[in-house]
């Protein structure tokens, strides 16, 4: 890991808050704001956090921002949280596998968590800040090529929506404010583990600091588009 690490963006003492911060990406990402002299604070938040954040709990997405209000503005929230599969979900192959359980819980953790942490957390970011939320190249309408993946694929293309609408009316009220959809590639996690891909998946220390590098470089005018950690724009 890259012990002199720096976002240059953010200002002298910047503040941190990430989201989903138990997971494999999640941990890498505070670990090296950790080591940047230049921020302040990094605030984790999780299911066993405290104040605690559950994509399943809407009540607790609020309650949480109301917890961390005080202490905000932040000029930095990493929303790194979701879910492909887990003991009783796995990634459709066909259309004859869609259960409409594991669409529900598919969305409410990639689609309708993150909608409410759009709607609570945005107000807590500087206005000068930025929100990076993790989506998925497979969420990607125009680079969908061997389909499957139903739930997750539909999940994430409905959470582009959703960064990309709100990024519409931030630049209307909030012109230097930075949201961003963002593609971090295979990760070695429990989230890529069990498919093909995870061969090739890059440990997350690399991937954190790739899209951290990613976000420092992006401007206000790139709000509201979807990147992958290469700073490739993807097609929605």
């Amino acid at each position: 890991m890259n012990s002199s690490f720096r976002m240059n963006s953010l200002g002298e003492g910047y503040r941190a808050l990430v989201i989903g911060a138990s997971g494999a990406l999640g941990t890498a990402f505070c670990e090296l704001l950790n080591e940047d002299p230049k921020c302040s604070v990094v605030r984790e938040l999780g299911r066993n956090s405290a104040p605690g954040l559950d994509l399943e709990k809407p009540d607790s997405i609020a309650s949480a921002a109301v917890e961390l209000a005080e202490e905000a503005p932040y000029q930095l929230i990493l929303h790194a949280a979701g879910l492909l599969h887990r003991e009783d979900i796995k990634p459709e192959k066909s259309y004859t596998s869609i259960e409409s359980d594991a669409l529900q819980a598919i969305f409410q953790v990639n689609t309708l968590g993150p909608a409410l942490v759009l709607r609570h957390f945005l107000p807590l970011l500087d206005p000068h800040g930025v929100m990076a939320v993790l989506s998925a190249k497979v969420g990607s309408i125009g680079d969908n090529r061997l389909g499957g993946w139903y739930a997750y694929r539909a999940s994430k293309a409905a959470l582009n929506m959703l960064i990309k609408t709100a990024a519409i009316e931030l630049a209307r009220t909030r012109p230097h404010t930075r949201l961003l959809s963002l593609h971090p590639g295979t990760v070695v996690s429990g989230l890529s583990q069990p498919f093909r891909s995870a061969s090739a998946a890059r440990p997350a220390s690399i991937a954190a600091e790739e899209l951290l590098s990613l976000i420092d470089r992006l401007a206000p005018a790139d709000s509201g588009n979807f990147f992958a950690y290469t700073g490739e724009r993807l097609p929605w």
